[in-house]
C-alpha cells in the first residue's frame, strides 16, 4: 500500500496558472494516445506507470487525471460536470529523456489542456475531514533522529486455509502494529487513510492536524481493523480512534474544515482526435518474459505466500500463489464458474514466482514503500499466459456457456431524485451530515450514491460488491433519471465463514445467498431488497467462459 502524498495550501497557491506551463519548460509528452477505455466489470484507475519512455494511465476517470496532474487529493477536487468520475480513459504518452515523476505531472497538465480543453483554478472551501488534536499530555516521543517515515508490520494473523476455502470458525483479528520515526504530526495526519486496516474507519474523509504540535517524533501504535457486524472474532480488539487516545494521548474528530482545493471550470466530455497513425507510432507490447522461474512454494500453504504481485529489485515477484489465482490473474478471471474443466489441485497447489519483463513495460511512476512499486498488472497478463502455457503445456480456448447472472429490477423503490446538474458518483461512506436510516456503517460496507441512473447502478454493482457479483448486471427496473441513495451490506466473506465448506471441504459453491444471517449480518441481496425497494434476481446467461482442455499439474523445469 501506497501513501498519500498530500500537497500543502503553499504549493497550491504558488507558481504559475494551473493548466499552463512556463515557456522556459513547455514540458510535453512527445506523443499522446488518449481513448476511451474498454469495459470491465472492476473499473479503478492503475498507474501512472511509466519506463523506458513509455508511459501509461488505464481506466483513469477526469478525476483520476485531475488527481495524477496536479498531486491534489481527490477529495480537494469540486465542481466539474456530472460525468466527472464515470467516463473513463487510456493515456498512452512518450516521454522526452530525462523526465521526473514532476515533469510528467506537467507534461499530463499540459495534455489535458491541449486534448480536453480542461481549465481549472486554486480556491478554497470546507471539506468535511477528521482534525487530528492533541490531549492534555500527548503520549509521544521526541526524535532520536534515526532513520524517517512510517511502517507497519501485522501480528496475529491467521493463514487462510490451504486448500483456499473459507476459514472455518471465529477469525483471530490481525493486529496492526504501526511505527513511525522522525515524523511530524502534518506528515501523519496526511499519510492516515493509508495505513493499512484504517479505510472502514475514516470512509474516505481526510485528515488534518490541528493538534499544534511542532517538531517529529518517534511513536507506534497498534489496533485492529474495524469488525463488520455478524462476523465472530477472537483476540484483541483494539479499535483505532480509541488506540489514538490510550496510546498516543490523540484524538480524531469529525468536523468540516477549509481546505485548499481545485475547482474545475470546464472540461470537454470527449477527448480530441489522436494524431494519425498515432497507435503505430508505439512499438508493441512484449508477450514474453525476459527470464522467469517457477518453483514450489517455500512458504507453507496459506502462509505469507499470497500476497499480490510485487516489484522487487526489477522483477516480478508472485510468492507462494495458487495456479488456480495465476490463471485467474493471467486471464483475468473473477469467479470460479468463469472457468471450467480445471482438475481439484490447482487449488492447492501453490509457487513461487519471479519473471523479469523485457525493457519498455512501463511498471511504476511513484515513489516506492516498503521495497514495493504499482505492478502494471495489464501488461504483463500476455506475459503471465505465455508463461502458464509453456511451463504447465496448457491448452485453452474460450467459449460461451450459461452462467449466474443478476437483472437488477424494481419491488416497491425507495430512491430520492437528484439533482442532475451534480456529479454521478459512488463513494464509500455516508454523504455530510446524512442522517440516512440506511447508513450502517457497523456493517462493513456502507455506501453513498449520487445522481446515479439504475442503468448506471447495474453498471457499477459489479465494481462496488465484487465478492458477490462477477459478471455484467442488467438494468431491468424501467426507472428514469438519477437518483440519490445509500445502502449498507455486510462484506461476502462473512456468508463465506459462515457457509463453512462443501462436502469435500472446498468452498462453498455458488452463489452467496440472499438471505442473512442471525447474527446481524446483511447481504448485498436483501440490503438492496429492503432498503433501495429493489430487487437482484438471478438467471443464466451466456457468458464468455476459459475452459482447461490440458493442464499438467507439475511445470517443466527452470
Amino acid at each position: 500500500m501506497l501513501f498519500r502524498v498530500g500537497v500543502s495550501a503553499i504549493t497550491l497557491l504558488c507558481g504559475v496558472a494551473l493548466g499552463q506551463t512556463t515557456s522556459e519548460n513547455p514540458a510535453k509528452f512527445d506523443l499522446a494516445d488518449i481513448h476511451a477505455s474498454p469495459h470491465t466489470t472492476q473499473p479503478f484507475v492503475r498507474g501512472p506507470f511509466y519506463n523506458g519512455g513509455r508511459y501509461e494511465l488505464r481506466f483513469a476517470t477526469m478525476l483520476d487525471l485531475i488527481h495524477t496532474a496536479y498531486g491534489v487529493d481527490p477529495e480537494k477536487v469540486v465542481g466539474g460536470p456530472s460525468w466527472l468520475e464515470m467516463d473513463r480513459f487510456d493515456v498512452f504518452a512518450k516521454v522526452p529523456a530525462g523526465s521526473s515523476t514532476e515533469s510528467r505531472r506537467k507534461m499530463l497538465q499540459a495534455v489535458l489542456a491541449d486534448r480536453f480543453m480542461l481549465v481549472v483554478h486554486n480556491d478554497s472551501q470546507p471539506i468535511p475531514a477528521f482534525g487530528l488534536k492533541a490531549g492534555k499530555r500527548p503520549l509521544l516521543k521526541e526524535t532520536e533522529g534515526a532513520g524517517s517515515g512510517c511502517n507497519f508490520t501485522v501480528e496475529n494473523q491467521t493463514p487462510p486455509p490451504a486448500d483456499g476455502g473459507p476459514p472455518q470458525g471465529p477469525l483471530k483479528l490481525p493486529v496492526i502494529v504501526y511505527t513511525c520515526k522522525n515524523t511530524t504530526m502534518a506528515a501523519f495526519a496526511d499519510g492516515m487513510l493509508s495505513m493499512p486496516g484504517a479505510g472502514q474507519y475514516f470512509q474516505n474523509r481526510l485528515v488534518v492536524d490541528q493538534t499544534e504540535l511542532s517538531g517529529a517524533w518517534d511513536f507506534t501504535i497498534r489496533f485492529t481493523p474495524k469488525v463488520p457486524a455478524g462476523l465472530a472474532t477472537t483476540g484483541e480488539n483494539i479499535p483505532l480512534f480509541d488506540a489514538m487516545e490510550k496510546q498516543l494521548g490523540l484524538r480524531l474528530e469529525a468536523a468540516t474544515i477549509p481546505m485548499p482545493v481545485i475547482a474545475v471550470d470546464s472540461v470537454n466530455r470527449k477527448p480530441a482526435e489522436n494524431p494519425p497513425d498515432v497507435v503505430a507510432s508505439f512499438p508493441p507490447l512484449p508477450t514474453e518474459f525476459e527470464v522467469a522461474e517457477i518453483k514450489p512454494a517455500v512458504n507453507p500453504p496459506g502462509g505469507p505466500g499470497t500476497a499480490r504481485p510485487e516489484i522487487k529489485n526489477g522483477r516480478i515477484y508472485l510468492p507462494g500463489i495458487t495456479l488456480k489465482n495465476l490463471i485467474n490473474l493471467a486471464w483475468e478471471i473473477a469467479g470460479d464458474d468463469m472457468m471450467a474443466n480445471a482438475p481439484k489441485w490447482i487449488d492447492s497447489e501453490r509457487f513461487d514466482v519471479i519473471a523479469k519483463a523485457p525493457a519498455g513495460v512501463a511498471i511504476g511512476d511513484l515513489t516506492p514503500s516498503r521495497n514495493t512499486i504499482p505492478v502494471n498488472i495489464d501488461a504483463l497478463r500476455p506475459m503471465l499466459r505465455a508463461l502458464l502455457i509453456d511451463r504447465f503445456q496448457m491448452k485453452v480456448h474460450t467459449e460461451d456457456r450459461p452462467v449466474a447472472a443478476y437483472t437488477l429490477v424494481a419491488a416497491k423503490p425507495k430512491l430520492k431524485q437528484a439533482d442532475p446538474n451534480s456529479r454521478t458518483r459512488w463513494k464509500e461512506g455516508a454523504a455530510t451530515d446524512s442522517k440516512d436510516k440506511n447508513a450502517n456503517a457497523s456493517l462493513g460496507r456502507l455506501v453513498t450514491c449520487q445522481n446515479v441512473t439504475m442503468a448506471q447502478f447495474a453498471e457499477l454493482l459489479p465494481g462496488i460488491a465484487p465478492g458477490y457479483l462477477h459478471t455484467k448486471v442488467v438494468d431491468g427496473t424501467g426507472l428514469e433519471g438519477g437518483f440519490d441513495f445509500t445502502f449498507s451490506f455486510s462484506p461476502a466473506g462473512i456468508f463465506q465463514v459462515n457457509q463453512g465448506r462443501g462436502e469435500e471441504g472446498g468452498a462453498s459453491a455458488g452463489p452467496v445467498p440472499e438471505a442473512s444471517l442471525p447474527s446481524g449480518a446483511i447481504s448485498l441481496f436483501d440490503a438492496i431488497t429492503k432498503q433501495l425497494g429493489l430487487k437482484l434476481e438471478m438467471q443464466k446467461r451466456p457468458t464468455p467462459v476459459l475452459i482447461i482442455d490440458h493442464i499438467n499439474q507439475k511445470p517443466t523445469d527452470n
